[in-house]
């Protein structure tokens, strides 16, 4: 299956770890967004809102991280173990992941993305906003070894790890917040396709 992405993006290592997680190989087709390859008509026809990460699976495309991550393991994992079917585990899994999408990761590029990309000067409300994110997933840790409680890693883990990976490489001193901190340390040597999102770290670490 094509996957068009690009290293450094949380999203599009996000779905690689998922991949990896249940054993599928993508045929990665790296998509230069300063070059406008993501506006070039092939790509408007798999993706007319064109953005990446974008999955096509033997003609039937999608984009959304969390949504392609919900696929992978619907229709390849082995058991449901990394996006639970039982309704209060999915519950769970399914408010990290919208959490990750429009409160975590948001709050990130919100203070983040301006300076890098727009050489603007850092915007303390939004920096503010973006620490009180990860207090509230340090809240969401306590005595819990998986983001979404539970036993066992599942895709809301996996999509929230691209996110704080990023957070550090941007120097966010996560030592203030413990939960997170042995959180993070523990996942990023034991999640599938960590090598690969350290490896995306490095392409993104050039942006700084």
């Amino acid at each position: 299956m094509d996957f068009y992405y690009l290293p450094g993006s949380a999203p599009c290592r996000a779905v690689q770890m998922t991949a990896a997680a249940v054993g599928v190989e993508l045929n990665l087709k790296l998509t230069d967004l300063m070059a406008g390859e993501h506006l070039k008509p092939e790509f408007l026809k798999i993706n007319p809102q064109h953005t990446i990460p974008t999955l096509v699976d033997n003609g039937f495309s999608l984009w959304e991280s969390r949504a392609i991550m919900c696929y992978l393991v619907e229709k390849y994992g082995k058991d449901d173990s990394l996006y639970p079917k039982d309704p209060v585990k999915r519950a769970r899994v399914n408010q990290r992941l919208y959490f990750d999408m429009g409160t975590l990761y948001q709050r990130f590029g919100d203070f983040v993305y301006p300076q890098v990309f727009a050489k603007q000067p850092p915007n303390a409300e939004n920096e503010k906003k973006m620490l009180e994110a990860i207090e509230f997933l340090d809240k969401f840790l306590e005595g819990a070894k998986y983001v979404a409680g539970g036993d066992s890693l599942t895709i809301a883990d996996l999509s929230i790890l691209a996110t704080v990976s990023s957070f550090e490489v941007a120097k966010v001193d996560l030592s203030k917040y413990p939960n997170v901190a042995a959180w993070y340390e523990r996942l990023s040597e034991e999640a599938p396709g960590t090598e690969i999102n350290k490896a995306g770290l490095e392409e993104f670490k050039k942006f700084f």
